[in-house]
């Protein structure tokens, strides 16, 4: 450690805006490095951070949405760091200050912005009345309760197309993240033939892309797909859907298609705070270089969805670019260490009912040639391990603990 941090030097001031996985790996991972020298404030206008992958299992079998929320104040406490609880309205880079929506105004010396990505509800007409979703705690439960009252029918699954600002962006999917319907479809085709629904029902799925998961490559496709057609899941692709009915969906290209139930993913957009400051493109995603720095403001870093290069949408992906961000704050303040070098990969473990999951690795959407999946009892253990590790460590992910023994477990069952 320098010289005058060692002497007890005025400590550096950090604000965390956004108290999900990114904003949550990088206060770990600098408490881990320089435990209490450092002044750090976390800013979120939520009073828990979300577990986003447990709710696919409240939205699809009822698992209590108290388990999907860790209070931030107890993440403070443990950590000895200030919680705000209220949300940021604007950043000015130029005096290195942040307006609350409480009215208050606090300094920073570096700001992490990982304020996530705005679920566009309103972006899709008829959701409100006839849509259900599984991105938060208050769809989640909504969405469980529909399924509930469900009698069978026609069931509609997919994601809205989302837009993207063709510099900032380099890679663009239609949907900026696939997993969670692979969930809702799988779960639901579980749940319809416990329920002895499944004979007077069909599901359908739409995706906006030319290929429905299309974040991954060829060898989980090959793997995949064989299951979705004996579960008698229709799959249609390049279908944008513009707007929900009582009894149907419909798509820009003309077309529809009949629907009891309808399951989306909203369009992403992001989040008002860099729409309100300028910090970032069109649509709200701030472009960042290797070391996930803001390209004019050197002291702002930027994690997790709201990154524009952030793609797909993954908790894992936002781990990354925090251990990213915060190697080359260390390396700042310490002269010590090495800027991690960003490796996006694709990680995620999809549930699909009873004791049945799909674990998938793949780095092929940025030129790698890692391309495996796991799929049965064992992944679904892994799943429900994964899920309450975070919870009960408030908000941890451990990529660095398993990657090692998950690629050689993957590797054996390529």
């Amino acid at each position: 450690m320098p010289d005058e941090l060692k002497r007890g030097s005025e400590k550096k001031k950090i604000i965390i805006i956004g108290a999900g996985f990114g904003g949550l790996r990088f206060l770990y991972d600098i408490k881990k490095h320089f435990r209490n020298e450092m002044d750090i404030t976390i800013v979120d206008e939520r009073e828990t951070s979300l577990e986003k992958p447990s709710l696919v299992e409240v939205a699809l079998a009822g698992r209590p949405v108290s388990h999907t929320q860790i209070p931030i104040k107890n993440i403070a406490r443990s950590q000895n760091v200030e919680f705000i609880n209220s949300g940021a309205y604007k950043i000015d880079p130029e005096n290195n200050l942040v307006t609350l929506k409480n009215g208050s105004r606090i300094n920073y010396d570096y700001l992490v912005i990982s304020a996530g990505a705005v679920k566009d509800y309103a972006a899709l007409p008829g959701f409100k009345e006839y849509g259900y979703s599984v991105c938060d705690d208050y769809q989640a439960p909504r969405m469980w309760e529909a399924i509930n009252s469900f009698k069978g029918g026609n069931v509609v699954i997919g994601a809205a197309k989302t837009r993207w600002d063709e510099k900032s962006t380099d890679i663009k999917l239609d949907a900026p993240c696939e997993g969670p319907i692979g969930e809702i479809m799988f779960m639901l085709d579980f749940y319809l033939r416990e329920h002895d629904l499944r004979e007077i029902s069909t599901i359908t799925v739409f995706t906006p892309g030319k290929i429905f998961f299309d974040d991954v490559g060829p060898k989980i496709h090959k793997k995949i797909e064989p299951i979705i057609v004996k579960k008698d899941i229709k799959v249609v692709n390049e279908k944008v859907i513009s707007r929900i009915d009582m009894k149907s969906v419909h798509f820009e290209d003309g077309t529809e298609l009949p629907s009891d139930l309808t399951l989306v993913i909203p369009p992403y957009t992001g989040p008002d705070i860099i729409k309100e400051s300028g910090l970032g493109d069109q649509y709200g995603f701030i472009r960042t270089d290797k070391s996930m720095r803001h390209p004019v403001y050197g002291n702002i870093f930027v994690v997790g969805d709201c990154n524009a290069n952030s793609m797909p949408k993954l908790g894992h992906i936002a781990t990354i670019q925090a251990d990213v961000a915060a190697s080359s704050f260390i390396k700042e303040i310490t002269g010590e260490g090495e800027v991690m070098e960003f490796k996006p990969e694709v990680f995620c473990i999809m549930n699909r009912g009873g004791s049945e999951a799909t674990l998938i690795l793949s780095d092929t959407l940025f030129g790698g040639k890692v391309d495996r999946t796991l799929n049965g009892p064992l992944a679904h253990m892994m799943k429900w391990g994964f899920d309450v590790y975070s919870y009960y460590t408030r908000g941890k992910l451990p990529p660095e603990l398993i990657q090692t023994s998950l690629e050689k477990m993957l590797e054996e069952f390529k």
